[in-house]
């Protein structure tokens, strides 16, 4: 993940910012049930031989590794379907690959992200809504990923988009452009937009942008997207305070979390996730699965620190 890299991390501020009020307001509005929050917790992707001995069992196939990675975790981050809409016969493949509880996030195609009028003069967004709404109870929230480019200009063709986007398939947004960020009214406007129309935000933790980790909440479920350091013991600090802010936003409401970690080349996003599932299952009272990464080293445990 090249956005917001930076070579040196040591002048970082990797805390947490403060809270918006926008936040404060919308988790008082959630209701309290006695039903657990979920936490989803996954990678980017299955693809990954370097997983092999790890993540898969030894020998594995790469048409197996998706099987396996679904049981290891309980989501991905799809970024596959951001490149090509995928077929009727993918799809099927996916969802025999999987158990109940797994969830597919997939990332909207960059055909339509990435073009003039967000996909509706070509017929792209009805192909892709048409395609991963085949994976029925195993569809997570997609995602569209605004171009850095995207500016708060061009907010009244991000509500066509909003207002067009089909209502049961449930839709988060990444915001990258930073005039969405430093202008209190773009960021006041576009966020209650999102309310408005039941949109999910995500929230991206990542060294060189963090205007990004703007903490904004819009709806009773949130994507965020970790990018980690090559397990740099600051990546270990900030899941730590991950967890604690995870854990008010639960007791105060929020149903669910879908948590993406990444590294560089993601060779190494599984133990991150270990550790962010270790921790959560000592701080969070939810439901929740994450890996095992012991299960095919033959217990010859590998310490993250």
């Amino acid at each position: 993940m090249k956005f917001g890299k930076v070579e040196d991390i040591s002048k970082v501020n990797f805390q947490l910012p403060e809270v918006p009020t926008g936040t404060i307001k919308l988790l008082d509005t959630l209701p309290h049930t006695d039903k657990k929050p979920i936490i989803y917790i996954g990678c980017t992707g299955w693809s990954m031989k370097e997983w092999i001995g790890k993540v898969y069992p030894k020998g594995s196939k790469p048409a197996e590794f998706l099987k396996y990675y679904t049981t290891q975790f309980n989501t991905i981050e799809l970024n596959t379907t951001h490149y090509r809409i995928p077929s009727d016969d993918t799809i099927a493949i996916w969802k025999a690959a999987s158990p109940d509880d797994f969830r597919f996030c997939p990332k909207i195609p960059q055909v339509i992200s990435h073009s003039r009028d967000l996909g509706y003069g070509s017929g792209n967004v009805t192909a892709f809504c048409s395609a991963i709404q085949q994976l029925k109870n195993k569809l997570g929230c997609c995602f569209i990923q605004l171009p850095p480019y995207f500016g708060s200009n061009k907010i009244n063709l991000l509500e066509h988009f909003i207002k067009n986007f089909p209502k049961h398939i449930p839709l988060a947004i990444e915001l990258r452009n930073e005039s969405w960020f430093n202008d209190e009214t773009a960021f006041e406007t576009i966020f209650g937009m999102f309310e408005k129309y039941l949109i999910s935000p995500v929230i991206t933790d990542v060294a060189g942008r963090r205007d990004v980790l703007h903490l904004r909440l819009t709806t009773d479920t949130v994507l965020i997207r970790f990018v980690g350091n090559n397990l740099h013991p600051t990546d270990f600090e900030r899941i730590d305070e991950w967890v604690s802010r995870i854990k008010t936003w639960l007791e105060n409401g929020l149903s669910s979390v879908y948590f993406f970690t990444h590294e560089p080349g993601n060779i190494l996003a599984p133990e991150l996730a270990l550790y962010l599932f270790d921790q959560i299952k000592k701080h969070c009272d939810v439901e929740t699965r994450g890996p095992d990464l012991d299960m095919y080293r033959g217990g010859d445990q590998i310490s993250l620190f």
